[in-house]
């Protein structure tokens, strides 16, 4: 079950080991308390979620920009909940989420005890899709930034994951050899088939046990990994 002759790890950072949801939760519930929004958090976070992730997977093929995402994804939210706001507002409230997010450091459960026993064997690595004036503070605010050899973003490489130049950004910075290296993620588009077919190995973090086709190792937590690494 051990993947065998493996020397570098190669993390995405949120869903799989930053607790994006929670630490999302807590910056939208502190800036609806700032704006004194009408409006039940509750309710906003439910309708959120879903277009969040779909504002993310078009950011991913290029179909909007950063600015329409950080927009788009409030403005959708608020609209299918027929709440009235003005644009002013939301353009504030999409600048103060990115300010907020960051300060909120709450990691998945195991996060630290896994990357201490893995950084004994092998190096650690961070490939991301997210903004990079937030990943870095992510790390440094949730103590995990200095278990990390290198660290690479999607504006950094200039395209996204699944994109194979992105994973070939992080192997030119990390110096690592292709084959000898894994990616582990929660992403399966992005993460995983990208990853692998760039020719890494890859581990799928599947929390929901979500079917899928393809014969990928996966595990539901990330203290599992240790059965592969």
């Amino acid at each position: 079950m051990k993947l065998n002759n493996i020397e570098n790890v190669f993390f995405d950072l949120d869903h799989t080991l930053w607790d994006f949801d929670k630490n999302s939760e807590l910056a939208f519930r502190e800036i609806f308390e700032k704006q004194r929004l009408e409006l039940d958090i509750n309710d906003f976070l439910e309708v959120y979620k879903p277009i969040n992730f779909k504002y993310w997977e078009l950011y991913r093929n290029n179909s909007v920009s950063k600015e329409s995402l950080r927009y788009g994804r409030l403005k959708d939210s608020f609209d299918s909940l027929k709440f009235e706001t003005q644009d002013s507002t939301i353009q504030t409230i999409a600048d103060d989420y990115i300010e907020y997010l960051p300060k909120n450091n709450h990691l998945l459960e195991g996060t630290m005890e896994l990357l201490d026993k893995l950084r004994e064997k092998y190096r650690l690595h961070i490939i991301t899709n997210g903004f990079e004036e937030v990943q870095h503070k992510k790390m440094q605010g949730s103590g995990i930034h200095d278990f990390f050899e290198t660290i690479t973003t999607s504006e950094e490489a200039g395209v996204k994951k699944p994109h194979p130049q992105i994973f070939e950004v992080a192997i030119q910075k990390s110096g690592a050899n292709i084959s000898r290296s894994v990616m582990i993620g929660d992403n399966l588009e992005a993460d995983i088939i990208g990853a692998h077919k760039f020719g890494l190995q890859v581990i799928y973090l599947n929390p929901e046990a979500t079917e899928f086709r393809g014969q990928y190792p996966q595990v539901q937590k990330l203290n599992e990994l240790l059965n592969y690494l």
